[in-house]
């Protein structure tokens, strides 16, 4: 047996990891201080038809560095939560964010683009569905005038009533942003919101080191251009990791029936016990007690309208 001959038959060395940057067939690991060009093994493709790629950021794997020093992914570890959505591309298929998440936060400016508590509702019952802690944070304080100031004391009581953290920032006057560095620090979190939040500013002003790429909002649409074109985990000089995603417009709820909705509004879950039937959807039922709590102003109108808004596109899904 000659030398070459020998090497293929050395043990290749083999790396745990986590998945920072997703593209395609090919996903940047972080393992032991170094990130590793890595590509699926072929086991690994099986499942598809149920997601877009079986694999996303967040994900810890393991790999079996080859000679060339890029990694094959042989093995995806149990995930302990994840943020899916229905994709943009198939409604058939789910779209994964982000994975083994610590905190989610959905992001809302106050105002370019107005906050759109509709968006904040259904990340949220994302979040409570798939077992990920979450919270608000309303951005870009610092163009907050009597009309937005009256809407952010007003998803602030909301969602605060509800048991969520609620975080006023700006980066541009640094408002808050004390406060986010606690909140990411030491953890694995994700930002996740429509364009033109600001969630790229507010990476930028908490760890200025990583100098993101930021854009205007467009003039004539009044709306955000997305400067992230793929989620990227980041870790921050100040200790945790931060899942940067690009902007979502809407977010299409996976793999919920009508009828467990309101397991994912806090607010409905102990009313609900007082239903006649385990199936109902609040919406007409007879002795219902979510309705029941509706009427008697238990439960919020807006996050009313926005549980029926819900409901109706989870009946054509």
């Amino acid at each position: 047996m000659t030398p070459s001959d020998s090497q293929e038959y050395l043990p290749k060395p083999i790396r745990e990891g986590i998945i920072i940057e997703s593209t395609g067939s090919w996903a940047q690991v972080l393992a032991d201080g170094k990130i590793i060009s890595s590509r699926l093994s072929g086991k690994q493709r099986l499942h598809e038809d149920e997601t877009t790629h079986p694999i996303a950021v967040g994900d810890r794997v393991r790999i079996i560095v080859q000679e060339d020093q890029t990694g094959v992914i042989d093995q995806i570890h149990e995930r302990k939560n994840a943020i899916p959505r229905l994709s943009t591309h198939t409604r058939k298929q789910a779209q994964i964010l982000v994975t083994n998440l610590d905190m989610a936060w959905v992001v809302q400016a106050v105002k370019d683009p107005r906050p759109k508590p509709g968006f904040i509702d259904r990340f949220l019952v994302t979040c409570e569905a798939y077992g990920v802690p979450a919270g608000v944070i309303l951005n870009k304080l610092d163009l907050k005038r009597k009309k937005e100031a009256d809407t952010v004391e007003w998803l602030t009581s909301l969602y605060t009533s509800l048991g969520y953290p609620v975080l006023h920032c700006s980066a541009q006057t640094g408002e808050g942003i004390e406060d986010l560095k606690k909140a990411l620090s030491g953890k694995i979190s994700a930002l996740i919101g429509p364009s033109g939040t600001g969630k790229t500013s507010l990476l930028n002003k908490l760890d200025p080191s990583l100098e993101r790429r930021t854009s205007e909002i467009s003039s004539s649409t009044g709306k955000g251009r997305h400067t992230t074109t793929f989620a990227q985990l980041i870790p921050l000089q100040f200790s945790g990791m931060i899942a940067d995603t690009p902007g979502i417009k809407e977010f299409g709820l996976v793999d919920i029936e009508p009828w467990e909705l309101s397991l994912y509004f806090p607010e409905m879950r102990g009313p609900r016990e007082e239903c006649r039937f385990n199936t109902c959807t609040h919406e007409h039922e007879p002795d219902c007690g979510v309705m029941k709590a509706f009427e008697e102003g238990k439960i919020d109108p807006e996050r009313y309208h926005s549980y029926l808004m819900i409901l109706e596109s989870l009946k054509v899904t």
